[in-house]
């Protein structure tokens, strides 16, 4: 086992690792930009180092500082958690150039399945279901002809894109000539690829994933099948597992064709197969391989009782058992569901709310029936540059319904101030009836009109005071 690991990531995923990193007796070192100086993964590590002000682009995803750092405080391995430099290859290489393992799969692996268009080539190669879709286009006149030979409606796609970025439903001819430079630029803006192409787009599709882990040497296992169809904007909101309403088989299939995939490339690691259902036509369809940790891979480590991100770094250090060793005997139990809970204001469109946390207060959290992955307290800042994320809230229990009312119940006694939030959106989720019923889809949400609890102040005078029960805890 290693004696140190970097993490090279902030917020709730650095507090995650850090957990498992004190199982193991590992010391872990955190990096933080100088926004996350008051995050808990800093007081939580057992040595933190500055990567300097700035955003991201200055700080969390500069390779030569991360491994710097690496290298004076002697970290062997460096886990990259989830976004940023998780499913970079060029930073996978960087870190075997310099002696560090990298806890994730392969760059050649992290390239396959980085982008879009080659990820499909690979599926279809090895019989997973496909959408009709089509490779890279070269401009707009091929993309008017993919259009009519596919069928209306389609989904132009960036080929690098992810986090619901590049990506734009066209119903018709007119709005795919709209669209195509559009999401051309977004992908070259943001993940420095203009590459696009067309998939057809189901109506009523489900999200739906297998979680998978391999070894590296051919053998892998699924872990059943998490549901993401709760989505704002293609980004989702609530995910869960077992998969609620499928037909008798299916979750097995889903297993089989995910297993299948990372089969062909002897997947190392944990990685997440991601495929679009049809309701309608009891159908799935390969979506894109995730080769990471999942913001919701909580869910199903309580449904089945693993750590994976101890199975990453054992596997890294090479101690990890066979994996016909490690499952053997181990079964799904109940249902799990995780609420993200945003620093964002959906009376505003959800513009993110950065600011200062003045109070913060969650229900106790036994690690079973409820888990709380955050990285706040009182005093925390919720800087501009990063994803606004504030915690993933996660409830267990033996059957759904009790699950989803245990998840509406942590909700309404969880109490932040200084930021506004998403908490009663997530309340109103739960509450909806796509949801509530076990049949969401992925635009399910379009149909929900946000009910605020709250009013705007719009101009505050000096005899202005507005009376927050159970005490004045925030600015008013």
């Amino acid at each position: 086992m290693f004696d140190k690991l970097l993490i090279a990531n902030r917020g709730a995923i650095a507090c995650r690792i850090l957990r498992t990193l004190k199982a193991l007796d590992c010391q872990g070192v955190a990096v933080y930009s100088e926004a996350d100086a008051a995050s808990l993964h800093i007081q939580q590590a057992d040595e933190a180092h500055s990567l300097g002000e700035g955003p991201a682009a200055q700080t969390y995803l500069v390779v030569d500082k991360i491994l710097g750092i690496a290298r004076k405080t002697g970290a062997k391995a460096i886990h990259p958690g989830y976004g940023f430099l998780s499913e970079n290859a060029a930073f996978a290489e960087a870190c075997e150039a310099a002696g560090i393992a990298f806890v994730g799969p392969t760059p050649e692996q992290l390239r396959v399945f980085g982008l879009k268009h080659t990820a499909r080539a690979l599926a279809k190669a090895h019989g997973v279901p496909m959408l009709e879709g089509t490779e890279l286009l070269e401009d707009l006149n091929a993309a008017l002809e993919a259009g009519e030979e596919v069928g209306y409606p389609v989904m132009l796609k960036s080929t690098a894109g992810g986090g619901g970025i590049g990506m734009r439903v066209c119903r018709s001819a007119a709005e795919l000539s709209d669209a195509f430079e559009a999401v051309k630029r977004l992908g070259q803006n943001n993940f420095s690829d203009a590459g696009v192409f067309i998939e057809k787009y189901i109506q009523r599709a489900r999200h739906l994933e297998v979680q998978v882990f391999g070894d590296g040497r051919g053998e892998v296992i699924a872990l059943g099948v998490r549901d993401c169809s709760v989505q704002r904007r293609n980004q989702k909101v609530l995910e869960e597992t077992p998969a609620p309403n499928l037909p008798a088989g299916m979750a097995e299939a889903l297993c089989a064709a995910a297993i299948k995939l990372a089969k062909a490339v002897s997947y190392r690691s944990a990685g997440t197969v991601e495929f679009v259902y049809d309701s309608e036509a009891e159908r799935f369809y390969f979506l894109e391989v995730n080769t990471r940790l999942q913001v919701e891979h909580g869910v199903t480590e309580q449904v089945w009782g693993v750590d994976l991100v101890r199975w990453m770094i054992e596997l890294a250090a090479g101690d990890l058992p066979p994996l016909t060793e490690l499952v053997s005997g181990l079964e799904p139990k109940g249902h799990a569901i995780q609420a993200r809970l945003y620093a964002e204001d959906p009376g505003r469109d959800f513009q993110p709310s950065p600011g200062l946390l003045t109070a913060v207060g969650f229900p106790e959290a036994d690690g079973q029936a409820l888990r709380i992955d955050t990285w706040v307290e009182a005093g925390c800042e919720i800087p501009p540059y990063f994803d606004p994320m504030i915690a993933k809230l996660i409830t267990w229990a033996p059957d759904r319904g009790q699950a989803r009312a245990a998840l509406d119940a942590t909700l309404g006694e969880s109490l932040l101030y200084g930021v506004e939030t998403n908490r009663d959106y997530l309340r109103q989720i739960l509450a909806y009836a796509p949801f509530a019923e076990g049949s969401p889809w992925t635009r399910c949400l379009e149909g929900l009109s946000y009910r605020a609890s709250t009013f705007e102040v719009l101009a505050a005078g000096t005899q202005t005071t507005v009376q927050d029960y159970p005490g004045r805890l925030g600015y008013w």
